[in-house]
């Protein structure tokens, strides 16, 4: 399950914008909506991809994508 809290707040930080996050991982923008919303789920290379772009500690990625219980 997808922390999307916390992965949305990396994404601003960067200032990303969501479309742009779904172009580099080769994806459509409603594809990401569905990945953050947990609809569907991220694929290891996306996970990968994410963790660069974003700089993520191996700590954060496992905080963001390997979360047993997310707040809604």
């Amino acid at each position: 399950m997808v922390n999307t809290k916390l992965l949305r707040e990396k994404i601003d930080e960067h200032g990303f914008k969501m479309l742009f996050v779904a172009q580099k991982l080769g994806i459509t923008y409603q594809g990401l909506l569905n990945k953050m919303q947990n609809k569907s789920e991220f694929t290891a290379s996306e996970i990968q991809i994410l963790t660069s772009l974003l700089n993520l500690t191996e700590k954060e990625r496992n905080k963001i994508f390997f979360a047993h219980k997310v707040e809604l």
